[in-house]
């Protein structure tokens, strides 16, 4: 997937980085009338090279694209480029928003604010606020970066819940209606649950022995966060979410059990997947796209994913059941795939260009029609095809960890998503997992101090 969203951290590296702070990084780059970029999107790499030949056949300037995946190696090959004074003249960071920041201040990232600024801001107006705002830092951050735009957005990506239109027909339940409450949403679980009990399931899932309700990839610690963060937002608002990650507020407060509440009940009622708790994304689509699921958690990219397992697959996007008409719901979304130039490139106007180029509208259209993913520039945006449209959409309702200005301790994110595993498979209670996880907020604090 990002893919999107820079979902899988960079790890244990950056003492690396900081020790080559302000270091130049002439690597990469093999000559003024060539540009090198290296990219772990193995979904867009021939439309990449299409792109490339176009550019090249209008400018005269070459463009690499080097393909490493997975992410992780991909990763790897950062880490060791940084080290090693060879990043090429574009590339990205994947993970959180303070490994963004590392790279940035050990003086290995182009500031592109001048760029994005320049004719009353041309460039920066093309991009959705939202794709473009996971790029940027702004004045006083808690990362102590100078305020500036680092990265340029090439597409976005939203995660929210699709379902099978024709499964839920089958259920008893109006196909053009998806449940828009949280107790909506258990009602279904509890008629799956009656079925599976029945034994008629075969009759909603072909020969599946049993009719799954919520399929995810929630052996992946992100999407649990991800719809955790959801229900948080919802239920207590932004400020709380956020004076929770400050430690003003503890996790041991009713809101938080209420969050961690909400996925007991999704298992009570028989609206989740069995093993969803160690299913990987990639079975997860699997099931839904062959029709043996009614609901499924997941990002915009299925879209192409889905076409590809099951053209027919008859299905929509819903929002995440709401919970509370407190507080508006919250959706994550944001910038998918970014690129960063090289501050040390002997290309860095060639650079700029290109990436302008990129994200000009014909290109945009382009790469929406070939790769099925949701485009940063917000003309194209505006223009998204059906499949897409739901997904679009709720783009304004996104909200990401990387725009909020203050991060969690990676060891209370993992306590937390770990609990709410052992919550769906019955071995802890919401109580004794808000209690553990703020022990951990308190001892990382206490270490700050």
């Amino acid at each position: 997937m990002l893919r999107v969203l820079r979902y899988l951290a960079v790890i244990l590296c950056f003492f690396v980085l900081f020790s080559f702070s302000g270091c130049g990084v002439p690597g990469g780059a093999k000559g003024k009338n060539t540009l090198t970029i290296w990219h772990w999107m193995t979904d867009r790499d021939s439309v990449f090279q299409e792109l490339a030949k176009k550019y090249e056949e209008n400018t005269g300037i070459k463009v690499n694209f080097e393909l490493y995946a997975p992410s992780d190696q991909y990763s790897q090959k950062i880490r060791a480029a940084a080290q090693g004074q060879t990043l090429p003249d574009i590339f990205g960071v994947l993970g959180e928003t303070r490994d963004f920041a590392s790279f940035i201040k050990a003086g290995y990232i182009l500031d592109l604010t001048p760029y994005m600024d320049e004719n009353n801001s041309a460039w920066r107006n093309k991009f959705s606020v939202k794709a473009l705002a996971v790029d940027e830092f702004a004045e006083d951050n808690s990362y102590g970066v100078k305020r500036g735009v680092y990265g340029v957005p090439l597409d976005i990506v939203t995660i929210q819940m699709v379902y099978n239109k024709t499964l839920l027909k089958q259920l008893g339940f109006d196909p053009e209606s998806p449940p828009k409450n949280f107790a909506q949403f258990l009602d279904i679980g509890k008629k799956i649950s009656a079925i599976n009990s029945g034994g008629s399931a075969e009759n909603y899932g072909g020969k599946a022995a049993k009719l799954q309700g919520l399929v995810s990839g929630w052996a992946e610690f992100w999407m649990i966060d991800c719809l955790a963060n959801n229900f948080a937002f919802n239920i207590m608002g932004k400020d709380k979410v956020l004076s929770t990650i400050r430690g003003e507020v503890p996790y041991t407060t009713p809101e938080w059990i209420e969050v961690l509440t909400l996925f007991q009940q999704m298992q009570d009622s028989g609206v989740l997947a069995d093993g969803v708790v160690t299913m990987i994304n990639k079975t997860a689509e699997q099931l839904f796209a062959n029709g043996k699921a009614v609901f499924a958690f997941n990002g915009s990219w299925c879209v192409n994913v889905y076409k590809a397992m099951n053209p027919d697959l008859d299905y929509a996007v819903m929002l995440v059941p709401r919970v509370s008409d407190k507080f508006p719901l919250a959706v994550w979304g944001g910038a998918g795939s970014s690129f960063m130039i090289n501050a040390a490139s002997k290309n860095k106007e060639a650079a700029v260009r290109f990436l302008q180029w990129i994200t000009d509208t014909e290109q945009q259209a382009y790469l929406v029609e070939k790769t099925n993913n949701l485009p940063a520039n917000q003309e194209i945006l505006r223009k998204s095809p059906e499949a897409l449209a739901g997904f679009a959409k709720a783009i304004d309702y996104s909200t990401h960890p990387n725009i909020w200005g203050v991060s969690e301790f990676p060891s209370v994110i993992e306590a937390w998503d770990r609990g709410i595993q052992a919550i769906i498979l019955g071995k802890k209670t919401p109580k004794q997992v808000a209690a553990e996880v703020q022990k951990i907020k308190e001892r990382e604090l206490s270490k700050k101090r």
